[in-house]
Order: C-alpha cells, then structure tokens, then sequence
C-alpha cells in the first residue's frame, strides 16, 4: 500500500505556489507516494482525508485556517502524519493561527535587504540524516529569513545577518534548518525557498527533499 502525501498550495503567487507543488509532486510519486495537491484549504477540515495521510506539504503563504482547518491539521500531525514545508509557505502562513504557529516552530518576521546577491547556510548538525554529507553553502538572488522560533527546535542549520537594513539584528545567527515533533508527528522545516529557482541549489534542493522523507509516517 503506497504512502499517502497531501500538497495544498495557494496564498501569495510571488512565492510561486504553483511551481513549487508542480516540482515537488512528481518526485513523490517517484517515491512511492500516492499524492494529491490540493488548491483549497478547506482539505485541512476533512477528516477522513487527513487521517489516512503520511505526509503534509504545505505551500501556502499567508492566509487564515478556519478552526476545523486548524484543528484538522494539527490534529493529524500530532496523531502521526509528518509535515515539511520551506520558506514562506509554511513559516510566513496563517498569522492569527497560533496553534499552527507553535506546530511549526516558527514565524516569519523580515527579510531584510529583500532579495540578497548571497548569504550563507551554515550546517550545524552534520550527523542528521537530513544534512549528513551536506557541506555548508551560498544561497544566490533570494530573501534571507529572520524568524521568531521556538527553543525547543533541533536546528541543523543557521545563516548570519549581515544587512545595513537591519541594525538591530546584524549579526544575529538564526535558524534556517530545523526538525521538531508534534505528538506522534514530525516536522521539517527549511527557510529558503523563496521560490522554486532556489531549488537549483543542489544543497538546498538535497535538504528539502531530505526533510520531507524524514518527516513522512
């Protein structure tokens, strides 16, 4: 019997929802999921398709969870499904949600400089499965996070702020890989993935990819 995976994608376009699920679908498929992508929140509130499922994707960048599709969420998650999402699609989504917001880990505050020739991903834990053999490397032309996150997060890895644009938070070393539990479920997140042209980073693509086959039940 094949894994189930649910992709919903939606919200703001300039994070190329569409693209994103169109990328990361197929290659599920090749992985032997079974997957639906979804353009509704509304999947969220259906009990019987969330219980069945092995892994949530969600792409979808601000916008509000009604209470059943907040409930129906987070509920599967901490019965055991996994969720792994990147970038604003799963840290800058449902901002007055703030049970999703503790699920996740963390929220997206600024992106300062918008969008930066280069910054760095520094990997600080090598010995995870989803980093292992991954060196530190160079995101190009994309928005660097600044997050509010959660202590209780395993971070693998961080990236520096270095932007005249933010003074208060020059230097500041915040996470931009980290994994965490929800009751019996999983989550993976990784803060690049502004759009789907950051996934031609084959360090960056390598990790996503990674989190989301970590996560799945």
């Amino acid at each position: 019997m094949s894994k189930k995976a649910l992709i919903v994608w939606g919200g703001w376009d300039g994070h190329t929802p569409k693209e994103c699920a169109e990328f990361f679908a197929p290659w599920l498929r090749e992985k032997g999921y079974e997957v639906e992508v979804s353009t509704t929140l509304a999947s969220f509130a259906d009990p019987e398709k969330m219980a069945g499922l092995s892994l949530v994707v969600p792409i979808w960048t601000m916008g509000q969870l009604s209470g059943e599709e907040e409930k129906g969420l987070v509920e599967a998650v901490k019965s055991g499904a996994g969720i792994a999402g990147f970038h604003g699609g799963m840290c800058d989504s449902f901002r007055g949600n703030t049970e999703y917001q503790w699920m996740t880990g963390g929220q997206w505050v600024a992106h300062p400089g918008n969008l930066l020739p280069e910054y760095e991903i520094r990997i600080t834990d090598p010995n995870h499965p989803i980093t292992k053999g991954i060196s530190s490397f160079k995101m190009r032309n994309t928005e660097q996070y600044y997050l509010h996150v959660d202590p209780s997060n395993h971070v693998l890895a961080t990236t520096t702020f270095n932007c005249p644009d933010a003074p208060a938070g020059h230097g500041a070393v915040m996470p931009a890989v980290w994994t965490r539990t929800w009751g019996k479920g999983r989550v993976f997140y990784a803060s690049f993935g502004h759009t789907d042209a950051d996934f031609k980073i084959p360090e960056a693509l390598e990790i996503v990819r990674r989190g989301m086959l970590w996560a799945s039940r």
